[in-house]
């Protein structure tokens, strides 16, 4: 199982969580970034349903595999 870890920062004159370098939406204060991340990393942790899903590689090349609902990553958020 995989994890994954929110990070709650400073950003853009306000607060924001990030993951792997992404920004969410703004927020005007830290308890508030920190509610939305809890939020989010529980989604996360929510199994969903087994399907085949398509994407495309970096390299233009369509796959087609099968995405298990049942493997969720584990989350935390850091404050």
């Amino acid at each position: 199982m995989s994890k994954i870890a929110y990070h709650v920062v400073e950003h853009d004159g306000g607060w924001a969580y990030t993951l792997d370098g992404v920004y969410s939406e703004t927020f005007p204060s830290h308890a508030a970034a920190v509610a939305a991340a809890k939020r989010v990393a529980e989604e996360q942790r929510t199994p969903g349903e087994t399907e085949e899903i398509e994407y495309e590689t970096e390299k233009g090349k369509w796959k087609t595999e099968r995405a298990d609902g049942d493997d969720r990553p584990s989350t935390e958020v850091i404050e």
